[in-house]
């Protein structure tokens, strides 16, 4: 049965090269591409992993590549799975 409590779940990622180029150019510029790529990433991994709907992605992180997300117990397990093998 499918657990529908949501909780608050924080997503880290794997290495990524194009983040580590953006993330050590601290230009304005690059400081907004930064933060536009990880919001990008981030909402097609859980666009690919889980249900439209069923999850509230609630703030990318740019200190760290990763999210927090809105999600119940059963979406972790498949989110932590698959998110390493999303880039």
């Amino acid at each position: 049965m499918e657990s529908t409590k949501s909780e608050s779940y924080f997503v880290f990622m794997n290495y990524d090269p194009e983040y580590q180029r953006l993330l050590n150019d601290r230009t304005k510029r690059r400081t907004f591409e930064l933060d536009l790529y990880l919001s990008t990433k981030h909402n097609e991994v859980l666009a690919r992993t889980l249900e439209p709907g069923s999850y509230k992605k609630t703030c990318s992180l740019a200190i760290v590549d990763g999210f927090s997300v809105e999600i119940n117990e059963d979406q972790v397990i498949y989110i932590s799975f698959f998110s390493c093998f999303l880039l």
